[in-house]
């Protein structure tokens, strides 16, 4: 529950219990090296506990259940640590679903499972074939796997979330984009094209998919409905900052792109656009908002994080 969505998929979940009256509560799990976060998510109302998920003796000590949300997992530093990436990444949710065998779980992914994409096809659809491309992404896959398989063995409803790629005004591809531009660095064009989707939005989808959790389990892309362009979205960035913008390279015909049709007819359209997010990123980073100084390193080509 610490981490970038965590505290606030959990603050969505805690309040949407309150309005409708449920005696329901969230619990939230983490390390918690920051003792700020876990007085935060007090002070929210949600229950928590400090545990190394990895422990499988503090692992079963957690409370039971109805409901898992599954956000753990290991992504920067992946290169050169890849034991404890695959031990984060397929290990833990196997410990997971046994310790929740029978829980209904919503299990956070990637879309870098699909690897990358023509522009053509307009995103990776849910019944694509994956092609993980490097250590991270393939670790991501045998972690779908295992919750796929308890789903099966252990008649687990598991619903499987392929995210790509939340941001709020701390955080996010177009934060990052944007502090290209307001410090007037270089913008690499290789990964020339990305999805985004606003967090709240993100965090409603996550939170709805436990009603199609299923076995075998049900697969969900969590995106945004449109293809940007790097060059584009960086010269209205220019435009709303003040900034001349410097360009590097050029576009590849392929990027890591999602299609998040499946989840707008299920859950509804988004209701944040990326037109809105990026007047409200522009203005935040002008006037120095608070930023959580954790790129996403989306323009990364190679797999390796």
């Amino acid at each position: 529950v610490a981490g970038k969505m965590g505290p606030t998929i959990g603050r969505m979940a805690q309040r949407a219990l309150a309005a409708s009256g449920s005696d329901r509560r969230v619990i939230g799990v983490a390390r918690f090296s920051n003792p700020a976060e876990r007085e935060k998510l007090n002070d929210w109302g949600i229950d928590t506990i400090a545990c190394d998920l990895l422990n499988e003796g503090a692992l079963a000590k957690l409370p039971d259940a109805s409901h898992v949300m599954f956000m753990a997992g290991m992504k920067f530093g992946s290169t050169g640590n890849e034991a404890l990436t695959w031990a984060m990444n397929c290990h833990l949710p196997a410990m997971v679903c046994r310790r929740y065998q029978g829980s209904t779980i919503a299990a956070f992914s990637t879309g870098n499972v699909y690897g990358l994409t023509p522009l053509a096809t307009g995103g990776s659809i849910e019944t694509d074939a994956a092609n993980p491309a490097g250590e991270y992404a393939m670790s991501c896959l045998g972690r779908e796997r295992m919750f796929q398989h308890f789903a099966q063995s252990t008649e687990t409803p598991v619903s499987i979330l392929r995210l790509n790629y939340a941001c709020e005004l701390r955080y996010g591809v177009l934060v990052d984009l944007a502090q290209k531009v307001w410090e007037r660095s270089p913008i690499d064009l290789a990964m020339g094209n990305f999805n985004v989707i606003w967090q709240a939005d993100a965090n409603a989808m996550a939170l709805a998919s436990f009603a199609q959790a299923g076995r075998p389990a049900f697969m969900l892309n969590i995106a945004g409905p449109e293809t940007l362009s790097v060059r584009c979205v960086c010269q209205q960035f220019g435009l709303l900052m003040g900034r001349d913008v410097q360009f590097v390279g050029t576009e590849a015909p392929d990027a890591l792109l999602n299609n998040g049709q499946l989840g707008h007819r299920l859950y509804g359209y988004p209701r944040v656009g990326a037109e809105q997010m990026m007047h409200w990123i522009a203005d935040w980073i002008i006037r120095g908002g608070e930023t959580l100084k954790k790129p996403t390193h989306f323009e990364t080509r190679s797999g390796k994080f």
